[in-house]
């Protein structure tokens, strides 16, 4: 009879143990899955920085534009914050969209080929860099539920776990675009 006690216990002791050391790993996964999408944000930046160069390389010939302004922009250096990202993400927001404008006021321009194909590698880039922050958001949200959820929470306290900030459009990105050249 003893024996069934003591076995009882041990066996309560051993699902629980099991059961923390499980919360633990995925509460750390799910913090992993968070800095790779933002990681692949990083990397979508980069190629839409890598593009957007070429595209005022382009345009260059028809207008004059510093680069400077550009690089600029665009610091992508480890560390930034996610104020920071999105702060980078909505200057160049106005600059693609300032090239765009300045495509239509250039025919000439527009019916380069390497144009036209840049600007369809333009829309591409767009389109990876908002799967990335989708990605990225859907990670945090899964994180930051793990962190508030019992009894995971619990686990997540012990070990220290902090919520992650999630990519927001800030207000100037919420408003119409307006270029001047």
């Amino acid at each position: 009879m003893i024996w069934a006690v003591v076995g009882g216990i041990v066996g309560l002791i051993l699902i629980f143990v099991i059961s923390w050391i499980a919360m633990s790993n995925g509460i750390k996964v799910a913090s992993i899955k968070c800095d790779e999408a933002l990681s692949g944000i990083d990397v979508a930046l980069t190629k839409r920085y890598d593009v957007l160069t070429k595209m005022v390389d382009v345009v260059k010939g028809y207008q004059r534009h510093e680069r400077e302004t550009l690089t600029e922009i665009v610091q992508l250096r480890s560390g930034m914050s996610m104020a920071d990202r999105q702060a980078v993400n909505g200057r160049m927001d106005l600059l693609s969209g300032q090239i765009r404008l300045l495509a239509e006021n250039y025919p000439e321009l527009r019916s380069s080929q390497n144009f036209v194909e840049l600007q369809r590698t333009i829309a591409d880039v767009e389109e990876h860099l908002q799967a990335s922050r989708r990605l990225y958001n859907a990670n945090v949200t899964a994180y930051n539920t793990k962190l508030v959820t019992f009894p995971s929470s619990m686990v997540a306290g012990s070990l220290g776990a902090v919520k992650k900030e999630f990519f927001v459009a800030d207000d100037v990105r919420r408003q119409d675009v307006k270029m001047n050249f």
